[in-house]
Protein backbone atom coordinates (compact mmCIF):
# COMPACT_ATOMS: atom_id res chain seq x y z
CA UNK A 1 0.00 0.00 0.00
CA UNK A 2 2.79 2.64 0.64
CA UNK A 3 4.57 1.75 -2.72
CA UNK A 4 1.45 2.18 -4.25
CA UNK A 5 0.88 5.94 -2.47
CA UNK A 6 4.14 6.96 -3.25
CA UNK A 7 3.65 6.42 -7.04
CA UNK A 8 0.60 8.07 -7.03
CA UNK A 9 1.98 11.50 -5.08
CA UNK A 10 5.05 10.74 -7.68
CA UNK A 11 2.75 11.07 -10.51
CA UNK A 12 1.14 14.02 -9.29
CA UNK A 13 3.74 15.67 -8.11
CA UNK A 14 4.56 15.07 -11.73
CA UNK A 15 1.68 16.90 -13.19
CA UNK A 16 2.38 19.65 -10.87
CA UNK A 17 5.68 20.51 -11.52
CA UNK A 18 5.08 20.59 -16.00
CA UNK A 19 1.81 22.95 -15.48
CA UNK A 20 4.11 25.16 -13.32
CA UNK A 21 7.07 24.62 -16.49
CA UNK A 22 4.37 25.07 -19.15
CA UNK A 23 3.47 28.42 -17.06
CA UNK A 24 6.54 29.81 -15.30
CA UNK A 25 9.40 28.36 -18.20
CA UNK A 26 7.30 30.62 -21.03
CA UNK A 27 9.88 33.17 -22.38
CA UNK A 28 8.42 36.80 -22.36
CA UNK A 29 9.47 39.51 -24.85
CA UNK A 30 11.75 38.77 -27.83
CA UNK A 31 14.14 37.03 -27.40
CA UNK A 32 17.33 37.09 -29.33
CA UNK A 33 17.10 34.03 -31.45
CA UNK A 34 13.34 35.35 -32.60
CA UNK A 35 15.16 39.05 -33.97
CA UNK A 36 16.19 37.33 -37.29
CA UNK A 37 12.37 35.98 -38.27
CA UNK A 38 11.26 39.70 -37.25
CA UNK A 39 13.82 41.59 -39.43
CA UNK A 40 12.90 39.05 -42.86
CA UNK A 41 9.06 39.62 -41.88
CA UNK A 42 9.54 43.27 -41.54
CA UNK A 43 11.81 43.85 -44.91
CA UNK A 44 8.72 41.82 -46.49
CA UNK A 45 6.35 44.07 -45.38
CA UNK A 46 5.05 46.07 -48.87
CA UNK A 47 5.66 49.86 -48.71
CA UNK A 48 2.24 51.84 -47.96
CA UNK A 49 0.95 52.79 -51.20
CA UNK A 50 -2.18 55.08 -50.41
CA UNK A 51 -0.43 58.37 -49.88
CA UNK A 52 2.92 60.56 -48.83
CA UNK A 53 2.28 60.03 -45.21
CA UNK A 54 1.12 57.39 -42.86
CA UNK A 55 -1.27 57.42 -40.26
CA UNK A 56 0.68 58.96 -37.81
CA UNK A 57 1.15 61.77 -40.32
CA UNK A 58 5.29 60.76 -40.45
CA UNK A 59 6.08 62.08 -43.99
CA UNK A 60 7.30 59.07 -46.46
CA UNK A 61 11.18 59.76 -47.80
CA UNK A 62 13.07 57.30 -50.32
CA UNK A 63 11.47 54.73 -52.39
CA UNK A 64 8.60 54.21 -50.01
CA UNK A 65 7.68 57.94 -51.17
CA UNK A 66 7.85 57.45 -55.08
CA UNK A 67 5.35 54.28 -54.68
CA UNK A 68 2.96 56.30 -52.92
CA UNK A 69 2.26 58.33 -55.86
CA UNK A 70 3.17 55.61 -58.48
CA UNK A 71 2.27 52.17 -56.91
CA UNK A 72 3.49 50.41 -60.07
CA UNK A 73 6.72 51.67 -59.81
CA UNK A 74 9.36 48.27 -60.08
CA UNK A 75 13.21 48.91 -59.24
CA UNK A 76 14.39 46.18 -61.17
CA UNK A 77 12.27 47.49 -64.20
CA UNK A 78 13.66 51.11 -63.85
CA UNK A 79 17.54 50.18 -63.21
CA UNK A 80 17.07 47.82 -66.27
CA UNK A 81 15.31 51.05 -68.30
CA UNK A 82 18.36 52.89 -66.64
CA UNK A 83 21.35 50.94 -68.16
CA UNK A 84 19.42 51.27 -71.67
CA UNK A 85 19.33 54.97 -71.71
CA UNK A 86 22.91 55.65 -70.28
CA UNK A 87 24.58 53.15 -73.54
CA UNK A 88 22.40 55.01 -75.63
CA UNK A 89 23.27 58.58 -74.13
CA UNK A 90 27.19 57.69 -74.10
CA UNK A 91 27.05 56.42 -77.61
CA UNK A 92 24.54 59.14 -79.13
CA UNK A 93 26.81 61.83 -77.13
CA UNK A 94 30.19 60.34 -78.75
CA UNK A 95 28.48 60.25 -82.47
CA UNK A 96 27.03 63.51 -82.03
CA UNK A 97 23.47 62.17 -82.22
CA UNK A 98 21.82 65.42 -81.02
CA UNK A 99 17.99 63.70 -82.21
CA UNK A 100 18.34 60.95 -79.85
CA UNK A 101 19.69 62.93 -76.71
CA UNK A 102 17.11 65.68 -77.19
CA UNK A 103 14.29 62.93 -75.93
CA UNK A 104 16.65 61.34 -73.20
CA UNK A 105 18.13 64.84 -71.24
CA UNK A 106 16.39 67.48 -69.42
CA UNK A 107 17.17 71.01 -71.59
CA UNK A 108 20.12 72.11 -69.53
CA UNK A 109 21.79 69.15 -69.87
CA UNK A 110 21.16 68.70 -73.04
CA UNK A 111 22.64 72.39 -73.44
CA UNK A 112 25.89 71.29 -72.28
CA UNK A 113 26.29 68.12 -74.20
CA UNK A 114 25.87 70.29 -77.21
CA UNK A 115 28.61 72.58 -76.63
CA UNK A 116 30.87 69.46 -76.21
CA UNK A 117 29.59 68.06 -79.04
CA UNK A 118 30.01 71.54 -81.48
CA UNK A 119 32.97 71.92 -80.10
CA UNK A 120 34.43 68.40 -81.22
CA UNK A 121 32.91 68.94 -84.46
CA UNK A 122 35.27 72.40 -84.79
CA UNK A 123 38.13 70.57 -84.16
CA UNK A 124 37.37 67.74 -86.52
CA UNK A 125 37.06 65.26 -84.53
CA UNK A 126 34.72 62.10 -84.46
CA UNK A 127 34.44 59.49 -81.74
CA UNK A 128 32.85 55.91 -81.71
CA UNK A 129 31.71 54.03 -78.38
CA UNK A 130 32.03 49.75 -77.95
CA UNK A 131 30.45 49.00 -74.41
CA UNK A 132 32.35 45.45 -73.66
CA UNK A 133 29.52 44.07 -71.70
CA UNK A 134 25.98 45.90 -69.81
CA UNK A 135 27.17 48.51 -67.29
CA UNK A 136 26.02 48.03 -63.71
CA UNK A 137 23.56 50.22 -62.43
CA UNK A 138 22.88 50.06 -58.87
CA UNK A 139 20.37 52.55 -56.77
CA UNK A 140 21.82 55.62 -55.18
CA UNK A 141 18.79 57.27 -53.77
CA UNK A 142 15.34 58.08 -54.85
CA UNK A 143 13.36 61.25 -53.19
CA UNK A 144 9.93 63.29 -54.17
CA UNK A 145 9.42 66.55 -54.63
CA UNK A 146 7.10 69.35 -55.63
CA UNK A 147 4.10 67.18 -54.93
CA UNK A 148 5.17 64.32 -57.62
CA UNK A 149 8.21 65.19 -58.85
CA UNK A 150 10.44 61.75 -58.71
CA UNK A 151 14.09 62.48 -58.53
CA UNK A 152 16.08 58.96 -59.31
CA UNK A 153 19.97 58.59 -58.67
CA UNK A 154 21.65 55.27 -60.20
CA UNK A 155 25.25 54.93 -59.69
CA UNK A 156 27.03 53.31 -63.07
CA UNK A 157 29.81 51.83 -63.43
CA UNK A 158 30.87 50.80 -67.13
CA UNK A 159 33.95 49.82 -69.10
CA UNK A 160 33.81 50.72 -72.56
CA UNK A 161 36.68 51.36 -75.58
CA UNK A 162 36.52 54.92 -77.22
CA UNK A 163 37.91 54.83 -81.15
CA UNK A 164 38.24 58.35 -82.17
CA UNK A 165 39.83 60.20 -85.08
CA UNK A 166 41.33 63.74 -85.42
CA UNK A 167 43.68 65.90 -87.31
CA UNK A 168 46.39 64.03 -85.49
CA UNK A 169 45.26 60.79 -86.86
CA UNK A 170 42.96 57.56 -84.89
CA UNK A 171 43.26 56.57 -81.05
CA UNK A 172 41.58 53.55 -79.14
CA UNK A 173 41.03 54.33 -75.41
CA UNK A 174 39.82 51.51 -72.96
CA UNK A 175 38.11 53.30 -70.24
CA UNK A 176 36.46 52.70 -67.05
CA UNK A 177 33.98 55.08 -65.48
CA UNK A 178 31.94 55.71 -62.35
CA UNK A 179 28.89 57.93 -62.55
CA UNK A 180 26.08 59.37 -60.72
CA UNK A 181 22.80 59.96 -63.15
CA UNK A 182 19.72 61.56 -61.66
CA UNK A 183 16.87 60.44 -63.67
CA UNK A 184 13.53 62.46 -62.72
CA UNK A 185 9.85 62.49 -64.19
CA UNK A 186 6.48 63.64 -63.30
CA UNK A 187 4.87 60.13 -61.62
CA UNK A 188 1.45 62.03 -62.73
CA UNK A 189 2.19 62.80 -65.99
CA UNK A 190 1.04 60.16 -68.77
CA UNK A 191 4.24 60.74 -70.39
CA UNK A 192 6.41 57.01 -69.00
CA UNK A 193 9.78 58.63 -69.83
CA UNK A 194 12.61 59.67 -67.62
CA UNK A 195 14.88 62.78 -68.58
CA UNK A 196 18.27 62.80 -67.56
CA UNK A 197 19.11 65.92 -65.06
CA UNK A 198 22.44 65.70 -63.67
CA UNK A 199 25.61 63.93 -63.83
CA UNK A 200 28.50 63.31 -61.50
CA UNK A 201 31.33 61.58 -60.64
CA UNK A 202 31.99 58.95 -58.70
CA UNK A 203 34.16 57.17 -56.77
CA UNK A 204 34.86 53.37 -58.71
Amino acid sequence: MQVLQLIIFAGLAAIVLYQLYSVLGRRKGLQPEDRQTVEALERRAPAPVLGDTVDDGVELTGLAAVRAKDPAFDVTRFLSGAKSAYEMIVKAFAEGDRATLKNLLAPSVFDSFDSAITQREAEGRTEQVEFFHSPRADLERAEVTQGDLARVTVRFLAEFRSRTKGPEGEGVDDRRTAELWTFERRLKSRDPNWLLVHVDAAEA
